[in-house]
């Protein structure tokens, strides 16, 4: 059977930020109610100013994604058609869909931390000293560029309707992690999938916490790579660099202007490659130790 070529129109019909309107009044109330236990019990899981920086950046990716859906879909819809393989559109497509998109959403993380210029994408999601619900709205205004890790999916040939559906359900998956108000839960779950325990151990910048727990939905990918790490000490939250300010243009963006200046100053290739594919855990304790000599 010959494979199905979709129009941009057509792909357009399949808006991955629905999901995401339907799901935000739950989000929000999730949030007041965490936000209202923390000050009643005295946590200090919230802070305003912190808070309403969340929510800023939260809100632009949002109308982002909205100005760039077209140019995202055209993406899509370029390499769908271009590859000759075709998964057929039926229930056990999302599945496959869930594990391959799961895996690669993996290395794509992974990469986030491991290598500077992508850290750029992802720092504004760690760079909160806090850790609650609302810390899942800081995604990145660049993180768009991260679609290129999605590729291999897209030329496994899923029909666009199930790619974007998977990825919006393992997007909003992120949510209910980001919280201290649950524990660790019973076995078989900490086990497969990624919970807020183990998310705990990613945003953290404990010296044994760093660079571990990328996974996204499942943390059998870090189990089977070798980067997961049980929660065994209370998680001290940010980044090893902290940026002191609750503006949330200098939190997308400061860690770009930094790689641009360095770019800028670099006299050499080995420089250029350093700069960009170099551990920017490494750059940022080599900073603090220029600072505290200076």
């Amino acid at each position: 059977m010959q494979k199905e070529t979709l129009s941009l129109e057509e792909i357009s019909n399949y808006d991955f930020t629905t999901i995401i309107w339907f799901a935000a009044p739950v989000m929000f109330i999730l949030v007041a109610l965490e936000a209202y236990f923390s000050y009643k019990q005295n946590k200090h899981l919230y802070h305003t100013k912190d808070f309403f920086a969340s929510l800023s950046i939260g809100i632009g990716n949002l109308l982002l994604n909205g100005v760039l859906k077209l140019g995202v879909f055209a993406f899509f819809l370029f390499f769908y058609n271009w590859t000759p393989l075709k998964i057929p559109h039926t229930w056990w497509s999302y599945i496959l869909c869930f594990f391959a998109l799961d895996f690669f959403r993996y290395w794509s993380h992974r990469l986030a931390h491991e290598q500077r210029f992508w850290w750029s994408t992802h720092v504004v999601h760690h760079n909160s000293e806090y850790y609650n619900l609302s810390t899942s709205f800081r995604l990145s205004w660049t993180q768009n560029l991260k679609i290129i890790f999605f590729l291999p999916v897209i030329l496994m040939g899923f029909h666009p309707f199930v790619f974007l559906v998977v990825h919006q359900i393992e997007v909003l998956y992120q949510f209910w992690i980001h919280t201290e108000y649950i524990g660790k839960l019973p076995r078989p779950i900490e086990y497969i999938f990624t919970t807020p325990s183990h998310h705990r151990v990613h945003h953290s910048k404990n010296e044994k916490y760093l660079d571990k727990n990328y996974g996204s939905t499942l943390i059998i990918w870090d189990r089977i790579f070798g980067t997961f790490q049980e929660m065994e000490e209370k998680p001290v939250y940010g980044i090893t660099k902290p940026i002191k300010t609750f503006n949330p243009i200098k939190l997308v963006f400061h860690e770009w202007q930094a790689y641009f200046k360095d770019m800028l100053k670099a006299k050499s290739l080995k420089e250029v490659w350093q700069i960009n594919f170099g551990s920017p855990v490494d750059y940022h304790k080599e900073e603090l130790e220029k600072s505290a000599k200076q």
